[in-house]
């Protein structure tokens, strides 16, 4: 500990000669709530058929031993993960992930209920949730949702959103912060389509629909995707779709790190979209090969979504999400290592001279602006990083593996 502090305080001097005050960036880092998705936890199975197929476009790659069977096993996992992470943040659930007690409940038919547990769990853990409808992997789910010509497959969705967003809202007003509710569908077409306008009109009809009942206690998101597997050609609910939708109703855009081409900067969209929705939502995962949900990393992707969210100054307009499930991995490990690269991420951001660095652009010194930019990638960020690890009590460096490894021999590896 002595060491961490004797870095710390070389550390912050070097950053005072920047304007930069170290302890109220930890402040700051601190406040900032990541909502991890409890899909890593068990490959997307849920609890309405732990062993059903994924379908939707859904895949889970790998069979790493230890893999959560059941609502108190995910659990454990997510109170694991958040010992080894510092701040307080929330949990992200789907709607199949509801406590059913062994008994079918069709997706039409959930209600509070069924997420009362989750509510009671989550503030006896000082955590938040955050809540998805589901319309993937269902016997009704098909290759069209809410965009379906068919009435009853339809309303039978357009149902099954309704009561999400009403379970949302009864979670946001026990918890006293708004609850996210965000909707994706998959609905799509493998091969050509000559009916893209109608499909469209559909979706549009149907979010009318379920968006005409207002609520206080929860946030819409809509999200969108570029394509999924078994709808290559055509996805209904496109980012431009989405886009136009949520900019003239006063919805959240939700931008998934992989549902748009490897060449496009997602980054660059936030500066937009906070000028024509109330909010941004983001998911944060690490696309390899367009959205392979791999394990988010400190990579300059995440790293130009963090510094985009303190440039813009919208800590409180940008949400912040997980969205990955690698099971090719120790499960409990990847939760750890993309939360906290996330977290050092902002924390660059956050350490960023951005005052000095603006300065220069309006004086048009564009080559202050540069050096800077680029010295400022090898200011002693890590020994900040550090003392945040060590005022909240988590485990410094690569300490964690330890903890992780000690949880498979004693939980996980006994799941059979």
């Amino acid at each position: 500990m002595e060491q961490i502090k004797e870095s710390y305080e070389i550390a912050k001097k070097r950053y005072e000669k920047l304007g930069i005050n170290t302890d109220e960036v930890i402040d700051k880092l601190e406040n900032i709530s990541i909502s991890m998705h409890c899909w890593q936890t068990d490959d997307v199975s849920g609890f309405e058929n732990p062993e059903g197929q994924l379908s939707g476009g859904i895949q889970a790659t790998g069979n790493y031993p230890g893999k959560a069977r059941n609502m108190e096993e995910v659990r454990a996992d997510i109170v694991k993960v958040s010992t080894l992470i510092a701040g307080n943040h929330r949990v992200n659930i789907h709607a199949i992930y509801g406590d059913f007690g062994g008994k079918f409940v069709d997706r039409d038919q959930i209600d509070i209920t069924h997420f009362q547990s989750w509510i009671d769990w989550a503030k006896k853990n000082n955590l938040k949730l955050d809540f998805n409808s589901t319309s993937f992997s269902h016997p009704k789910s098909g290759t069209l949702t809410l965009s379906n010509p068919n009435d009853e497959i339809r309303n039978f969705w357009i149902e099954h959103t309704k009561r999400s967003r009403a379970i949302a809202e009864e979670i946001g007003k026990q918890q006293g912060s708004p609850c996210i509710m965000n909707l994706w569908i998959h609905d799509g077409s493998k091969d050509i389509t000559v009916n893209r306008l109608e499909y469209r009109r559909i979706l549009k009809e149907s979010l009318d629909d379920i968006f005409e009942t207002k609520y206080e206690n929860m946030k819409d998101c809509i999200e969108a995707k570029l394509f999924g597997i078994g709808a290559e050609s055509y996805t209904v609910g496109s980012y431009d779709f989405y886009l136009g939708y949520g900019a003239k109703n006063n919805k959240i855009v939700t931008l998934d790190t992989g549902h748009f081409h490897l060449t496009e900067s997602v980054a660059d969209k936030i500066s937009s979209l906070l000028l024509f929705t109330p909010e941004v939502m983001l998911h944060v995962s690490r696309p390899i090969r367009w959205d392979s949900d791999h394990v988010t990393t400190m990579n300059d992707d995440t790293l130009d979504l963090a510094r985009e969210i303190i440039r813009c100054g919208a800590l409180d307009k940008v949400n912040i999400g997980l969205d990955y499930f690698d099971a090719s991995i120790n499960r409990i490990g990847a939760y750890v290592v993309g939360i906290r690269a996330t977290q050092k991420c902002l924390l660059q951001a956050l350490l960023e001279p951005i005052e000095t660095l603006r300065q220069y652009e309006a004086n048009d010194q564009l080559f202050e602006r540069l050096a800077l930019l680029e010295e400022a990638k090898s200011l002693p960020w890590t020994a900040v990083w550090d003392m945040f690890c060590a005022k909240n009590n988590v485990p410094v460096g690569e300490e964690y593996i330890a903890e992780i490894q000690a949880y498979e021999n004693e939980v996980t590896s006994k799941r059979g």
